[in-house]
């Protein structure tokens, strides 16, 4: 009943939550308080990216007659006479982004009176009487002559004619942002990827008695695609294997991280193990990091709010920085609040946590930006067990982390001296994850990539001993210093290459 009382009150006014000049946005740390059915539906839904699968016989010049009923072979019906009078045919989707190559193959079975078949990509809004690469946003790698076509006016001698019987392959390479045609098995040539937007497999027959079919992976290829997508990826690690470098780089990176979240017990143990002098007395030009900043503060902080103490947590920010939470409306005193509530909820304390929604979550109600988790929180009244519910994540770990994390960022906002308020949001180590993702796999999987970050490189990295030790109950919840290692941004390199598009 109190669910659908406060549910139903959040619905009368809808304002943008208020924001304060200069703040930081912890909301974007969305990701961490996700639940793990969203997680995986999402991930699904990445992996399910649509792939061509037949011509696309309905958008397409109609100067052709569509041969087999999986349409996915076509003959030339038209009357060669000029430029304008081409079979073009697209696939029924454009090429899927989320991978490491994509490759589609095309069977010259008849190249007719004068071979002018031609594969290559296109965009959606191609002129669909003209052959691949004679428009521009185009490419094309034509028969007849053997040219590679890349807009008006821009043709080169690329490779070997190809005619009846020949087994031609085009293909993209996000890897390194190229396209590469093949014949026979063969790889012909790549070049330069300059087109953008959604490109469409492309096939095009111009002469009399011109056939062609098409594979978009339901048959083997001819070309050893996978075999190509090894060398491409070993290509990439050769890169990075030659990166120089400093020798220390890894291992400040790390500390940055430990000193980001607030981790001081496991980052004295770090310095210790390391045999690690001081930042302020570091040679190489690191001098004090900014997240030195309130680290014992962050530390207590992150300790309470991971214990379920808010009320604490609360109180010391009162007392340490007030400015965090003198906005009782701000985002911060919005995720306390509600994970005040959520800890009521945790303890069976539901009377209490009625009356606590009641005086502390109503001045969110009229806020759209808080709706979702508001929402999901009040719901936890409407379940006999909610810890067994399809929202029962709310009452883990993972969602004060998320909480912990927020106000850590709000606390690192303070510091004057903190110039990017990025910083705030995200350590060195996160942000060089990021960078590596997008510029290693060009975008590929990122998603895939970001779910396991938060999982395994925050929990495989524990051994078991400091597990136990980093309880609540023990003190202080820090990471374990003896798997992090001055080798660790290579094993991440290592990981990502492997475990991404594993």
């Amino acid at each position: 009943m109190v669910a659908n009382e406060v549910v139903a009150a959040a619905a009368v006014v809808e304002e943008p939550a208020p924001a304060s000049a200069g703040a930081v946005d912890p909301m974007r740390l969305a990701s961490r308080w996700r639940s793990p059915a969203e997680w995986g539906a999402a991930a699904a839904e990445m992996e399910a990216e649509p792939a061509p699968s037949e011509l696309n016989t309905t958008n397409s010049s109609g100067l052709f007659a569509v041969v087999s009923t999986d349409r996915m072979s076509v003959r030339y019906l038209g009357v060669n006479q000029h430029g304008h009078d081409v079979g073009v045919v697209q696939a029924n989707r454009p090429a899927p982004t989320r991978r490491a190559v994509y490759y589609f193959e095309m069977g010259v079975k008849n190249a007719g009176q004068k071979g002018q078949t031609s594969i290559g990509f296109t965009t959606e809004n191609f002129k669909m009487r003209r052959q691949p690469g004679w428009e521009s946003n185009s490419c094309g790698y034509h028969g007849d002559d053997g040219y590679l076509y890349r807009g008006p006016g821009k043709s080169e001698s690329f490779g070997p004619k190809f005619t009846s019987g020949d087994t031609i392959g085009a293909g993209i390479n996000y890897f390194s942002q190229e396209f590469f045609f093949t014949k026979n098995g063969s790889l012909v040539g790549s070049f330069q990827k300059e087109i953008k937007g959604p490109l469409y497999p492309t096939i095009a027959v111009h002469s009399q008695d011109e056939e062609v079919t098409v594979n978009f992976g339901k048959e083997p290829f001819c070309f050893d695609i996978e075999g190509y997508i090894f060398e491409e990826k070993m290509k990439q690690q050769s890169v990075s294997d030659k990166l120089d470098l400093q020798p220390d780089i890894s291992h400040w990176i790390v500390r940055s991280y430990l000193l980001h979240y607030g981790y001081q017990d496991t980052l004295n143990s770090f310095d210790m193990a390391s045999e690690t002098d001081p930042p302020s007395n570091h040679q190489n030009g690191y001098g004090e990091p900014p997240e030195m900043y309130g680290l014992s503060h962050r530390k207590l902080l992150r300790q309470l709010i991971m214990s379920g103490d808010i009320d604490s947590a609360f109180k010391k920010l009162g007392e340490w920085y007030p400015q965090v939470i003198k906005d009782e409306t701000s985002i911060i005193c919005f995720l306390l609040h509600s994970q005040r509530f959520i800890e009521f909820i945790g303890a069976g304390q539901l009377e209490d946590a009625v009356k606590y929604a009641r005086s502390n979550l109503a001045n969110f109600l009229t806020h759209k930006a808080f709706d979702g988790l508001l929402k999901e929180s009040v719901a936890l009244l409407a379940y006999e067990k909610p810890a067994e519910s399809c929202i029962g994540y709310l009452l883990d770990s993972p969602q004060r982390e998320f909480v912990a994390d927020a106000v850590n960022a709000a606390v690192l906002s303070t510091n004057p001296n903190m110039k990017d308020p990025e910083s705030c949001l995200y350590s060195c180590l996160e942000k060089l994850l990021r960078q590596l993702t997008i510029q290693v796999f060009l975008g590929i999987k990122a998603f895939k990539l970001h779910l396991h970050l938060s999982s395994e490189l925050r929990d495989e990295t524990l051994c078991p001993s400091w597990k136990e030790r980093d309880s609540p109950r023990s003190g202080d919840v820090d990471h374990d210093p003896c798997a992090i290692t001055d080798t660790l941004i290579l094993e991440v390199s290592q990981y990502t290459l492997h475990k991404v598009n594993a």
